[in-house]
């Protein structure tokens, strides 16, 4: 999970550029996926995700401007961000993305701006809305990769972390951890862990998992797990969120 510093600095170094080159101010940054996931292999590649601000001038203008910067895609960097508007909406939204974004345990950048936003992130936290979020990515992940007799074995991942974010989520009421290792140890059952860790060794020393006999015993525990999620999901109730927070965030951090 920790990132060299080699790789800090060139991170560091695209962060300042994208200010300069976009005229905005980037008051978030963090790591996203397999590596913020705990499970990277060594080749991994690194998802920078960041929220910036524009001038105050540029959210009055007629012609708006994107409220995404897509920055760099290659072998080794994925980074892009969103404007401060799109997140504050989709955190209205109780976007799981953003919850997933504001609990990185990896984090190239910070500013009291965000400290704003962090300190009300989890008020924006809609039940229902996760654990559908989660359920229909563990849903499409199993069906598209893990039902045929031979499968790609990483994948298992895609599927069994989503589940256990779906039970953390049932079960404690909060949006779920980024780290694995921390939704394994509270809601994966204990026969199941074994397999897992198994899994997890060799993916975090090899280049490739590869393909592999599809394994059983993981694919009963998910095929059993969606169907209860997916019974106890469609009774949760449904909750709203009020704007007037996000608002005064937003004029406050404008006028910054």
């Amino acid at each position: 999970m920790d990132i060299s510093s080699k790789m800090q600095n060139v991170i560091e170094e695209q962060l300042k550029e994208i200010e300069e080159k976009e005229n905005v101010k980037i008051i978030y940054c963090v790591e996203s996926g397999s590596r913020a996931w705990g499970f990277a292999s060594p080749d991994s590649d690194y998802d920078v995700r960041f929220i910036y601000v524009r001038n105050k001038e540029d959210y009055l203008k007629l012609n708006k401007n994107r409220d995404v910067i897509e920055w760099r895609l290659d072998d080794v960097l994925d980074i892009n961000g969103w404007d401060i508007q799109k997140a504050l909406r989709l955190l209205y939204k109780s976007n799981p993305t953003l919850f997933e974004w504001s609990m990185s345990p990896i984090v190239y950048k910070t500013t009291p701006q965000w400290e704003k936003i962090s300190g009300i992130v989890s008020q924006y936290f809609l039940e229902k809305t996760g654990v559908y979020h989660y359920l229909s990515m563990a849903k499409g992940n199993y069906r598209e990769y893990l039902k045929t007799d031979e499968v790609k074995l990483k994948k298992y991942f895609y599927v069994i972390r989503p589940i256990l974010a779906c039970k953390w989520i049932l079960d404690k009421k909060t949006a779920p951890p980024m780290l694995f290792s921390e939704l394994m140890n509270e809601c994966l059952d204990d026969e199941l862990k074994p397999e897992i860790n198994r899994l997890l060794e060799i993916k975090k020393q090899t280049s490739e998992l590869g393909k592999g006999k599809r394994i059983d015993v993981i694919n009963d525990y998910i095929e059993k797990e969606l169907a209860e999620i997916e019974k106890k999901a469609d009774i949760i109730e449904n909750e709203y969120n009020d704007w007037e927070i996000l608002n005064k965030i937003f004029l406050e951090i404008l006028e910054q």
